[in-house]
């Protein structure tokens, strides 16, 4: 027998990337049981850029049943093996990020201490030679990972560049097939209990009134919810994530896909290139301190790969998070949560983190204030986290002198990321918790990439023999070598997946 007080109504206020996503994990999650309804308007665009993703999104997908294949062909998508990073750490540097893990699971100590042994030791071999994905990426080309862990496949991860505006209409062609429904309509009002404070409906400009129990606020940047209606306040993070505006432009495609994306430092902040298969999206991410709107954009079209397809957009926001995401009967997901400027990708993933979130624990129409601390201290965490990974991007550069760089390089830093960095430096130790979204092999390809380096490594390391340690890493390094040319290129594996090979 079901309890009396369970959800029945649940309002999505706004649609785009987060709205969809969240309409279809309920409608798949609760079927019949609660009715969805979104309320979008037309009139309203979405930021609609956030186009590349981390492996994360696999669990999303899987979530609401998407099919791979249908899934590529409906959003343009390529697959991405991870970040280029070039002109970082000083300029005419490059490194990568790749998705998935440095070499196998050996037995015994993680195995970058074995790599810092070997280097010890005398062996020079670099990182980005130890990950399958970064060679596979560098030769342009793709594969899935393998499940045997005696494979070098199975150290692979990869995840998606896609059309953010295709994404968001797909899942809500998906979202009305399972039963959610759409209002088109403007927000004009939000009703609330005058009692308990939560929201009872929202009123339309037309004047329809929409019910619900619960509400979830998807409404962008503007927060209409959770900021408007309810005052949660915004911790503002600028002072480490100084880059406040982007302009975007999608170009024509001029050649084969490069199966990641690129992250190129400019004087006031730095360039993305995501390649998808219709065209290519670029965008400058920078400081209005440092740089004007104009400058910004000339910079931007002074290098693009092909032809701009459309004028440049202009995008605003501030970097930082909402310490209670949910509030009452009000949970917000996406960009009205907080903003961490897409440096590294998150985007998607803060989404889906909160949808996750929610599934787990979902209330009833009573929302138990204990379940709204607990989500509130868990996306807190994942803030948190991700926000002390963008930091070490931007802190740790040698060779800028540009305004925005001696800004960064000098500025304090969280002291949770100084604790980190320095346990790195002396023992070679990444100290991540368990729910951390970015892991060991994230943090050492940054690290190492923005010149930060262990002077030890764990004493566990020392149980292998050196000349043996140093044999079995220089096979690893021979094993990916061997293993990349013999993959396929890209396009090639991607027109197999949707049928176009």
């Amino acid at each position: 027998m079901e309890a009396p007080d369970r959800i029945r109504r649940v309002v999505i206020l706004g649609g785009g990337t987060a709205g969809w996503m969240t309409a279809a994990a309920l409608s798949r999650s609760f079927g019949e049981t609660v009715a969805v309804t979104l309320l979008e308007s037309e009139a309203i665009g979405t930021v609609g850029v956030g186009e590349a993703t981390i492996p994360t999104i696999h669990w999303f997908n899987e979530l609401v049943g998407l099919d791979e294949s249908e899934f590529l062909r409906a959003t343009k998508a390529t697959f991405k093996l991870g970040i280029e990073f070039v002109d970082w750490t000083a300029p005419g540097h490059r490194y990568f990020h790749p998705f998935g893990q440095f070499g196998p699971a050996l037995p015994g100590v993680a195995f970058h201490h074995r790599w810092l042994k070997a280097q010890a030791d005398g062996l020079d071999v670099p990182l980005d030679a130890l990950s399958l994905a970064a060679q596979l990426a560098a030769q342009g080309r793709f594969a899935a990972p393998a499940g045997d862990a005696r494979s070098i496949l199975s150290t692979l991860g990869y995840a998606y560049h896609f059309d953010a505006g295709l994404y968001a209409a797909y899942l809500r062609r998906l979202s009305e097939a399972g039963g959610v429904t759409r209002v088109e309509g403007m927000l004009r009002h939000v009703e609330r209990d005058g009692e308990t404070g939560f929201v009872t409906a929202l009123v339309t400009e037309r004047g329809e009134r929409i019910a619900g129990d619960l509400f979830i606020d998807c409404s962008g940047f503007r927060a209409l919810l959770i900021g408007g209606a309810l005052g949660e306040g915004y911790e503002d993070w600028s002072h480490w994530l100084p880059c406040d505006r982007a302009v975007a432009v999608p170009c024509a495609r001029v050649a084969a896909t490069t199966p990641y994306t690129r992250s190129t430092a400019r004087a006031a902040g730095w360039q993305w290139r995501i390649p998808l298969q219709h065209r290519t999206g670029n965008g400058y991410v920078y400081a209005g301190r440092y740089l004007s709107d104009d400058e910004a954009a000339a910079t931007l079209l002074a290098n693009l790969d092909g032809e701009a397809l459309a004028e440049p957009r202009l995008l605003r926001f501030t970097a930082g998070t909402r310490r209670r995401p949910w509030r009452d009967n009000v949970v917000a997901i996406g960009l009205s949560s907080g903003f961490l400027e897409p440096l590294e990708s998150t985007s998607i993933h803060l989404i889906q983190s909160g949808i996750a979130k929610l599934l787990t624990l979902f209330p009833d129409r009573g929302c138990d204030p204990a379940l709204a601390d607990r989500f509130n201290t868990v996306f807190a965490r994942d803030m948190d986290g991700i926000k002390d990974f963008l930091i070490l991007h931007y802190h740790a550069t040698s060779g800028r002198d540009e305004p925005l760089w001696r800004h960064c390089r000098t500025m304090a830093l969280p002291e949770t990321l100084v604790a980190r960095e320095e346990q790195y430096r002396r023992s070679g130790r990444l100290i991540l918790d368990a729910d951390e979204l970015f892991r060991e092999a994230s943090w050492l390809a940054v690290l190492n990439g923005q010149g930060i380096t262990a002077a030890g490594y764990n004493p566990l390391a020392d149980t292998i023999d050196a000349a043996t340690n140093r044999a079995q890493v220089c096979q690893i390094a021979e094993v990916v070598a061997r293993a990349a040319p013999t993959l396929p290129l890209h396009d090639a594996a991607l027109g197999e997946r949707i049928g176009t090979a």
